[in-house]
């Protein structure tokens, strides 16, 4: 029996990477490690100093999920833009796929999985070294893997469709520092909402990292309460339904002959 050719997408971008993953490797696996390090146990040597704990955990403990989170974002973010420009315009190879029996809507199911299993990888290698380092205190901490690739996911599928709404890519670094950035910085990676400003933390509820923060940090302390948790996962679903639909139309229309 054939595999689906949304497979057959992923299969095609696996091959590729097989030839180019070195040139990713560092940011990818070496550089969170790095900031692990310098926040987790450097920083966070300083803060467990003059507070007994951040929300009753170690800073390391505390932020370990939260960077772990705000990594798979920053992660996906750029390699659902660029590539994408690169697919369309620039190296065409998306023009190429669809001549064979690959649909648009696989050309874009297919990468989006990809992207997703790349970021999937990357948290599993970051809880290990958190771990490592006394950060996951709680064998739960394995389940911050998947909710870590849904929270990459609710990236990647909206960034991906509209990347193929974009005839250059200018305005792709205004996301990245307008609003990947700010959403890194505010959405308790660092220091829980609750230290901003009632608007702040209104505003920081919305975004889909801090679903995700809240759920890796769920499970890498072991506090595991199953009805917020389901709330996380339905919003970040939601985002990825509403993206997938989006990209789906968005690729159908680039591609169409």
């Amino acid at each position: 029996m054939p595999a689906p050719t949304i497979v057959r997408v992923v299969e095609r971008e696996a091959r590729v990477y097989r030839r180019l993953w070195r040139g990713s490797a560092f940011s990818t696996f070496v550089i969170p490690t790095i900031f692990l390090l310098a926040m987790g146990r450097g920083l966070g040597g300083l803060i467990d100093q003059r507070t007994a704990s951040v929300a009753g955990l170690s800073y390391l403990q505390f932020v370990t999920p939260g960077l772990l989170a705000g990594t798979v974002m920053q992660g996906a973010a750029p390699a659902s833009m660029w590539p994408v420009m690169a697919g369309f315009k620039w190296v065409r190879f998306f023009h190429g796929v669809v001549a064979t029996p690959v649909s648009a809507g696989d050309v874009y199911g297919g990468y989006v999985v990809w992207i997703g299993l790349r970021m999937t990888a990357a948290a599993a290698a970051f809880v290990a070294v958190g771990a490592l380092l006394g950060g996951v205190p709680s064998a739960w901490g394995v389940l911050a893997v998947p909710f870590a690739a849904l929270c990459a996911m609710a990236f990647i599928a909206p960034l991906a469709a509209y990347a193929a709404t974009q005839s250059t890519d200018i305005t792709f670094g205004v996301v990245m520092r307008l609003v990947i950035m700010p959403l890194f910085l505010f959405s308790g990676t660092f220091f829980p909402v609750t230290q901003l400003p009632g608007w702040l933390q209104v505003a920081a509820r919305f975004s889909p990292l801090w679903h995700g923060v809240e759920l890796c940090r769920a499970a890498t302390t072991g506090t595991l309460e199953w009805p917020s948790m389901a709330v996380h996962v339905v919003v970040l679903t939601a985002v990825v339904v509403a993206g997938w639909m989006w990209g789906t139309r968005s690729f159908t229309r680039k591609l169409a002959p």
